[in-house]
């Protein structure tokens, strides 16, 4: 059943038209995701949808008696108001109603429901804030930050009834627990759901339907997000093929209009009009890709120690004793719980924020560029502080007029417009962009400092797909260290190599990997713990039964009890061991203890050594190679020597993995 209809939608900002003459619909039951650049008007068509942005032109028509709940992308509330009244004031009932009603001497039979349905509603409110992670309710909304506001908008929304919930970026500022309880309970959802969101895996499992809103107009795929992927690409090579053909017959009709009409017929007037048609018309338009050769200042041998770093904010323990030296191109993920403390280590190795113990060096050569979590709005925050009143290029020419890149010198606009700024909106005032286009151009702005060490702190907040698919193959490619922090499961499985995890206490944990493969890990030891648990509340050991109660032994210690056949056996009375002590001797003689070969002790003392030497020769061979690039005899041979010590580079750091994690399980006791 159709429940809502917008047709011939036309709607323009400023000078950008967002909408052509283009339709849209949504079904009873339907999980919709949209998708489309930054700027092509996502956030506009679910305002228009919820009725609280008209077209310029089109209409907009809605089934009988159907609400429409609404989560805005950045959510604005009363300063004053407690988190639970503004939970509980969004939802339509209040405290004041429910005390006036409690206050009556007598209650009818609907007031008492109406009550009870109060409370019900404020414990629904409390459990839904507890899980999205706001645990005091007494909170002013005026001292919460964007993130934390945007959660608290999420739990009013979700728990208002309604016919149609339209989510704006509703994985924003959630971690991976958070996101993957929503997950779950958006796939449960009976209603109908339309949600704009970059998170792939999410958009993945939860969407039964895309809708791509495409230069200004909007397509639909009946499909998740892997669907769409395929879909797409053939609507694409449909379109080529078209426009292929189109110019096949335009050069047979152009020949024919060279040789000149042989008489003027009608037949042949209407032959010049077809190729007055064809010529008039326009092939298919090509996305914009962000495009950008690697950028980065070289490195030299110390690049960024952390050794010993601790911070506490008032009782709570943020990090503890953490030491970890940054290799070259090394690909770090950080993952916790929100307020464990990641943005707090961000800042820290960028020097924003002193920690309490510990020290952090950073090598001479060392550029570091910081992507922060949010726009900053202070203006002492320098460069990194975004003047609405502003135009673009001004923006990016503070930083850089021209850049040194793999392709050579190119200037501020032209990296503007491979990063999807064309000419004419490079004059644009900063305030007239859209929250995507800002973090774009934010994104730019410190690629374009040139760092060597990238420090990234939820990059994926409000950056569309097609831009976060440039950002990850640009990379790939980068010559330098990546850090980040990130929420998007399917980012940290595309580019992490390596991922350190908040646990209890402040401690940073390291796992090999991707978020994949960390989370592998995690239920792996999750069921060991849990087999274990077992073992000990059942006395189970290699097949046999341990009592664990039992200290002596049954009867002096001899074999089995008499009632189960024999097939039970008391372990301690035999040897002499309580319960515990022999299960712990029964696994200790089952688990071989790792421990490094003598070969391999000798490795792990000398690899850092080997590699330092070996990035050390590229460099000096790259100094070589730019100093004979005309003697083409040498350059081989320098270019050869080159890729060698490349390949064995890698080698080594593949090796240094292997020992360095095989050290973390030692040290771990495994």
């Amino acid at each position: 059943m159709n429940i809502l209809s917008i047709d011939n939608l036309t709607k323009s900002y400023t000078e950008r038209k967002l909408f052509d003459d283009t339709s849209f619909f949504l079904q009873e039951g339907e999980k919709v995701g949209i998708l489309g650049i930054n700027g092509t008007g996502k956030s506009t068509l679910l305002r228009i949808i919820a009725g609280i942005e008209e077209p310029d032109a089109g209409s907009r028509i809605v089934a009988n008696h159907v609400v429409i709940q609404y989560l805005p992308q950045n959510p604005e509330f009363l300063p004053e108001e407690t988190v639970l009244e503004a939970v509980l004031g969004s939802s339509g009932f209040t405290f004041a109603d429910a005390k006036k009603k409690d206050q009556k001497a007598s209650l009818d039979y609907v007031n008492q429901a109406h009550l009870g349905e109060v409370w019900d509603l404020e414990g629904q409110a409390k459990n839904m804030l507890t899980t999205l992670g706001i645990a005091d309710f007494s909170q002013k909304m005026g001292s919460l930050s964007g993130g934390q506001k945007k959660r608290v908008a999420l739990a009013a929304v979700l728990l208002r009834t309604c016919d149609i919930l339209i989510l704006d970026e509703p994985t924003n500022h959630l971690d991976h627990a958070m996101a993957s309880w929503l997950e779950t309970y958006l796939r449960g959802y009976r209603g109908t759901l339309i949600m704009v969101t970059h998170d792939r895996y999410f958009l993945d499992s939860v969407s039964n339907r895309i809708v791509e809103i495409d230069k200004g107009k909007i397509y639909s795929y009946d499909t998740n997000y892997s669907g769409f992927l395929e879909l797409k690409t053939q609507r694409e090579e449909m379109a080529l093929a078209s426009e292929r053909k189109r110019q096949s017959i335009l050069r047979v009709e152009l020949e024919w209009v060279k040789r000149g009409a042989r008489a003027r017929s009608t037949k042949q007037k209407a032959r010049l009009e077809r190729f007055v048609e064809l010529k008039n018309q326009s092939g298919p338009a090509t996305d914009g890709k962000v495009e950008m050769s690697s950028v980065a200042t070289r490195m030299g041998r110390t690049t960024v120690e952390v050794e010993n770093l601790c911070k506490s904010y008032e009782d709570k323990v943020l990090i503890k004793d953490w030491t970890y030296t940054f290799l070259k191109n090394d690909r770090i993920g950080i993952v916790g719980t929100n307020g464990c403390g990641k943005t707090t280590l961000m800042k820290m190795l960028c020097g924003r924020v002193e920690p309490d113990a510990g020290s952090i060096v950073i090598g001479q050569t060392i550029k570091i560029g910081y992507y922060s979590q949010e726009i900053e709005t202070n203006k002492d925050a320098g460069l990194a502080y975004m003047d609405p009143n502003m135009r673009v290029i001004d923006y990016i020419k503070e930083t850089a007029e021209y850049i040194r890149t793999e392709d050579g010198l190119i200037s501020a606009s032209s990296m503007l417009e491979r990063f999807l700024f064309p000419a004419e909106a490079q004059y644009s005032l900063i305030g007239k962009l859209s929250g995507g286009e800002k973090r774009r151009l934010n994104l730019l702005r410190v690629l374009m400092e040139a760092p060597n060490v990238l420090i990234l702190d939820e990059p994926t907040n409000d950056l569309d797909i097609t831009t976060l698919t440039i950002l990850e193959d640009y990379l790939d490619h980068y010559q330098g260290i990546v850090i980040t922090v990130s929420h998007d499961r399917y980012f940290l499985d595309r580019i992490v190599r390596r991922i350190f995890a908040f646990e209890e206490g402040g401690v940073l944990r390291q796992y090999e990997g991707g978020y994949t493969d960390y989370m592998i890990r995690m239920e792996g030891e999750r069921m060991e713990a849990k087999n274990n648990e077992a073992v000990l509340a059942g006395g189970k050991v290699a097949g046999g039964m341990i009592r664990l109660s039992d200290t002596t032994g049954a009867a002096g210690g001899t074999s089995g009890t008499s009632g189960d056949g024999g097939n039970e056996q008391s372990v301690g009375g035999a040897s002499g061991l309580t319960g515990r002590e022999a299960y712990e001797a029964a696994k200790a003689s089952r688990e071989k203890k790792l421990k490094f070969s003598y070969k391999e002790q000798k490795e792990y003392e000398t690899i850092e050594d080997d590699i330092a030497a070996l990035e050390e020769k590229i460099e000096a061979l790259e100094a070589e190679i730019v100093k004979n690039s005309r003697d083409f005899v040498k350059l081989g041979a320098l270019t050869k020597d080159k890729e060698a010590a490349e390949a064995a580079l890698e080698e080594k750091m593949m090796r240094w993995e292997y020992l360095e994690d095989l050290a973390e399980r030692i040290r771990n006791g495994e």
